[in-house]
């Protein structure tokens, strides 16, 4: 009998390990799969998220790419959507002039944040590399590899 307890529990324990070795190969493909299916390449401007992703109760990309501009917010026609009830439906919006990028808050209900500055509505603040942009409790570091 009890052979019979140690032969099911080795077998159980092996199915384990294999349970996990499984869920963390799905995670590693899951991160690559992020990472290049952000659309456009990482040698241009792109918004890092700083925040752990597991800890959200939304999904957000990792990286997202600034083209020649993005606007982001909750409402499903922006460029980044925000599933965060403290992200207006248009928060804000990155431009880019002159190769330079400039950030705008959308007149949000509650504020978009530059290095920990309010960024006043509507007006256009110059962004630098290694820029931290807080909106609700998402924050993004602003990454230019010009």
């Amino acid at each position: 009998m009890f052979e019979l307890i140690s032969q099911v529990l080795k077998y159980v324990f092996i199915i384990i390990i294999y349970l996990f070795i499984f869920s963390i190969l799905r995670l590693m493909y899951l991160d690559i799969k992020t990472i290049t299916s952000s659309g456009g390449s990482l040698d241009d401007a792109y918004l890092k998220v700083v925040n752990r992703l597991d800890s959200l109760n939304f999904k957000m990309q990792e990286y997202y790419v600034i083209d020649n501009g993005i606007t982001l917010g909750r409402s499903a026609k922006n460029d980044i959507v925000i599933k965060d009830k403290f992200v207006s439906k248009n928060h804000l919006r990155i431009k880019e002039r002159n190769s330079l990028y400039f950030i705008e808050d959308l007149g949000s209900a509650n504020g978009t944040f530059l290095n920990g500055t309010k960024v006043n509505p509507g007006e256009l603040i110059e962004l630098q590399n290694n820029d931290k942009i807080g909106v609700g409790f998402i924050q993004f570091i602003f990454v230019d590899k010009r």
